[in-house]
């Protein structure tokens, strides 16, 4: 039965000490897109044909898909281990959590920031149980207009912003917070993320993982900022 990893550190360990093999089962253009570093692409319906010519039966691998909820690198990982495979590892949280932790890549968007490199992780938390004038000292102490509130497990349960807290001393964070805030994941390219916020008049955006556990939080001006970045240097 094929091994799952959870950890990313342990895909470091087994590629660099134990020369594992990357191998991406999305399709081709997502492939192309974005990938792990020395990564192959070889599709589900694929691997019979070019599982032995492509990868070295004796080395370990290690494949992935787009995050835990995908079902395409399990079902590989069990088809290569019936192809004679023995040592074969699913990367459970797959891409997503690579790109989560900003780790380098390959591919078209390789060189183009992503939501998960310009998150702001340091963002102030709140709880729902927290008083008001505690998450508002918070917020003045920082400097910061928005506080993520999440449950004792950092799942993003909604958005405190500073005026909402203003306007209402004297009870808990339940009694303002925006529920149910949208979010994206951290491999979001920037620019249609900024014009879907620009469309929405959306200010700030949380960024989170597949179980909707906080990494950071996208400010609209931040964003707006890096873009313009870029197209200076291009142009």
């Amino acid at each position: 039965m094929p091994t799952r990893l959870m950890d990313r550190q342990e895909v470091f360990r087994l590629v660099e000490q134990e020369m594992a093999q990357l191998v991406e089962v999305l399709p081709q253009e997502r492939y192309e897109l974005v990938h792990l570093p020395g990564a192959l692409r070889i599709g589900l319906r694929e691997l019979d044909r070019q599982a032995r010519e492509r990868l070295d039966i004796a080395r370990p691998v290690i494949v992935y898909c787009a995050d835990e909820l995908c079902d395409l690198s399990p079902r590989a990982a069990a088809r290569l281990e019936q192809l004679g495979f023995r040592q074969v590892y699913d990367y459970v949280p797959g891409k997503a959590d690579w790109l989560a932790a900003g780790l380098p890549r390959e591919g078209e968007l390789a060189s183009i920031p992503l939501s998960g490199d310009v998150a702001d992780r340091d963002v102030p938390v709140c709880t729902v149980d927290q008083s008001i004038d505690e998450a508002l000292a918070r917020l003045d102490e920082t400097g910061r207009r928005v506080c993520v509130v999440t449950d004792a497990e950092q799942v993003v349960i909604g958005l405190l912003r500073h005026e909402d807290a203003a306007a209402l001393t004297g009870g808990v964070v339940d009694d303002v917070l925006q529920p149910g805030p949208t979010t994206v994941r951290a491999d979001q390219p920037l620019v249609p993320l900024l014009e879907r916020m620009a469309r929405s008049g959306t200010a700030a955006v949380p960024v989170t993982d597949p179980e909707g556990h906080l990494l950071g939080l996208l400010e609209r001006e931040d964003i707006e900022r890096v873009v313009a970045r870029r197209e200076a240097v291009a142009g």
